[in-house]
């Protein structure tokens, strides 16, 4: 259950940009480059667990506290709730815009005139009060294993239906067009923040670390690397399919690209379906940091109290739903938010956290895993630099190039 639900939380809507960011790179360069980012994401848990197995503490926020005082803390717990909110958020807007559409073609509504079982607003609420809100009132992670491997199962059907399409669908590859090798390096320069971010999930370790049967650094580290695998494996075979279907035709979001092969094909209405189920039910697996963030911010020496678990919830979600209807615009916001935070939790965070909490008794300052930490926080930063760089890019230019993977 831990892999299922360390899997749903990697497993995010980036899956569906992955194509367009092969167009860009290639099949070689891009699989060069994932593959660099799942090592990385893997000894990024591991500084994470290492420094976790020194102090007895399995919260990310208690480790900015045990490296950096109440700044640490503070600066942890605010980086993963304006992560995660930003994820949800993200979730919920495929779910108002991709749910109508859905349920139109089902219905073979050619021109809406007003349903309310067609307006996305009610459907994200809906949603959110009778699926993601129960589970999120699960008292412990560990619950929604089934719902996460559920989950999971949609996103194989989906990868399986992107493997199938092309066999009906195929196009001969495009002729080779000269570029000049700037604009070359740009087109993959701006698919490495999506790549980066392809494996976020370390929000997440430390409470599914806690929660497994019998937690040792060793098993916690092996459930990561199973997940990453797998979510490495189904990623690049998203990836090429979809790549090889299209070729440069395709668009940033790649169920756009296929509703234009036939918007009422059965097949490519099941898979939207799934990937709707799918990102749904990582809510709740997305929302669980927050509420812990929240809880170690605000009330660090209480113990568990349903009232209070509830109420995080609920506040959460109507907050979000507030956004998703009532602020169409805020999506920009959140991409800003999520190349700060994102490099901060995922490389910047654990390595300097690793270097403040490891003892110079056990590791000097110059030892060879420190440097190495140290290196892996200057490559958060240049993730940074280059994530925010190319946002503000597509902001002046009006395109939207530079997106997150999660």
């Amino acid at each position: 259950m831990s892999v299922f639900n360390l899997g749903n939380a990697i497993m995010g809507s980036g899956i569906l940009g992955l194509s367009y960011a092969m167009a860009n790179t290639g099949v070689v360069l891009f699989l060069v480059l994932l593959t660099v980012v799942a090592v990385l994401s893997s000894y990024s848990i591991h500084l994470l667990l290492k420094s976790s197995g020194i102090v007895g503490i399995r919260a990310y926020e208690q480790l900015g506290q045990r490296a950096f005082g109440t700044p640490g803390k503070m600066a942890a717990g605010i980086a993963i709730t304006l992560q995660n909110i930003g994820a949800m958020s993200s979730y919920l807007y495929i779910v108002k815009y991709e749910f109508p559409l859905v349920i139109q073609a089902f219905l073979g509504v050619d021109k809406p005139s007003g349903e309310w079982y067609l307006n996305g607003n009610y459907l994200v609420i809906m949603v959110s009060i009778s699926v993601i809100l129960p589970l999120a009132l699960m008292k412990q992670l560990g619950y929604l294993g089934y719902t996460s491997g559920f989950s999971l199962t949609c996103m194989v059907f989906f990868l399986i239906s992107v493997c199938t399409v092309i066999l009906y669908s195929c196009r001969p590859p495009p002729v080779a067009v000269k570029s000049s090798c700037l604009f070359y390096f740009f087109q993959t320069a701006y698919t490495i923040p999506i790549l980066a971010f392809a494996f976020v999930c370390h929000p997440e370790v430390l409470p599914i670390y806690t929660e497994l049967k019998n937690p040792t650094k060793q098993r916690m580290q092996h459930v990561s690397n199973i997940s990453i695998v797998v979510m490495y494996t189904m990623y690049f075979l998203a990836a090429l399919f979809g790549y090889l279907t299209f070729y440069g035709e395709v668009e940033s979001e790649l169920l756009h690209t296929y509703s234009r092969l036939d918007p009422y094909d059965t097949l490519i209405l099941c898979v939207r379906l799934a990937v709707l189920t799918a990102v749904t039910l990582t809510v709740p697996i997305v929302l669980f940091p927050v509420r812990r963030a929240i809880q170690q911010l605000f009330f660090p020496n209480k113990t568990f109290y349903w009232p209070r678990h509830i109420a995080i919830a609920v506040t959460l979600l109507t907050l979000i739903n507030m956004l998703v209807i009532f602020a169409p615009n805020i999506l920009g916001i959140f991409g800003i938010i999520g190349a700060t935070s994102a490099p901060c939790l995922i490389f910047i965070f654990p390595a300097v956290f690793y270097i403040r909490i490891v003892p110079e008794e056990e590791e000097p300052m110059r030892s060879t895993p420190k440097i190495l930490a140290a290196c892996f926080a200057g490559i958060g930063f240049l993730f940074m630099i280059m994530s925010l760089s190319f946002i503000l890019i597509d902001w002046t230019s009006g395109s939207s190039k530079a997106s997150s993977g999660h």
